[in-house]
């Protein structure tokens, strides 16, 4: 089994410490898991597949070729999701047209008024930087909650939602690591959720924030997990454990409950 990405990170002083404290223990999956895609849009991931030297020319948040790499992995998780009839929730953001909400985050970059939209011939003429990209986009019956911070709970429906579903748990996924993953992932565990995070679903355009963060959330938040693990535990669910999600996906569950 190969050793977590983060092991390159570490000096032998926090590998001793990580032995002796106790942390990163296994918690293991919840009975009634939502998967959560966190900010998978244009300005995370360009408009295509390339380093991120040159993606970031156009998308300054881009996280270049690797993003995509996550894109494949979302897929398939999102895939065998909606085969057991899993609620799959996206978070993306939004901004007033005269970026006057941008509030804080114009403090801490140069370049945060750029407004950037994908190249023609994209599927969607009107996309912007914010329109989770097609491989993933949200069908009919899954939940988007529009956020302008890096929590996807923080001023948003999130938490109600999950409540209203009775989810006890989340696999995420998404980008930043060390953003807004990691501030959703602390808000799901100030919230009591298990949280399960996959590997190769999550993307940064730092390396080292990437595998620090992993780390970190391991070690006191979360699960990190690999993609096949996921797979394996989705697939071992009954279908219908959510009867009450919107529109086609709740009729599909209750036909599958009732078969």
């Amino acid at each position: 089994m190969s050793e977590p990405i983060w092991n390159a990170f570490l000096t032998e002083r926090d590998r001793q410490v990580f032995a002796a404290s106790g942390y990163g223990a296994r918690q293991g999956f919840g009975a009634r898991p939502a998967i959560l895609v966190i900010d998978v849009n244009y300005n995370f991931c360009g408009d295509r597949p390339e380093p991120i030297l040159e993606s970031i020319k156009r998308w300054r948040n881009s996280c270049g070729a690797e993003a995509w790499d996550g894109v494949a992995a979302i897929r398939r998780l999102i895939a065998a999701g909606r085969a057991r009839g899993l609620p799959i929730l996206y978070s993306t953001g939004v901004r007033r047209e005269d970026d006057w909400d941008a509030g804080s985050w114009a403090w801490k970059n140069t370049r945060s008024a750029e407004r950037v939209r994908p190249v023609a011939g994209q599927a969607e003429a009107k996309a912007d930087g914010n329109t989770i990209v097609p491989e993933i986009a949200p069908q009919p019956d899954d939940l988007v909650v529009y956020k302008q911070k890096p929590s996807a709970f923080y001023g948003t429906p999130l938490l109600s939602w999950l409540m209203l579903l009775g989810a006890d748990s989340l696999i995420v996924t998404g980008t930043t690591t060390s953003g807004c993953v990691r501030a959703t992932v602390l808000d799901a565990f100030s919230n009591n959720f298990r949280v399960s995070l996959v590997e190769e679903g999550c993307f940064d355009r730092a390396q080292a924030s990437h595998a620090i963060n992993l780390c970190d959330m391991h070690a006191k938040y979360a699960d990190v997990i690999k993609l096949e693990e996921s797979l394996a535990f989705i697939e071992s669910l009954p279908t219908g454990l959510f009867p009450n999600l919107p529109g086609a996906a709740r009729d599909r569950a209750l036909k599958a409950a009732a078969a």
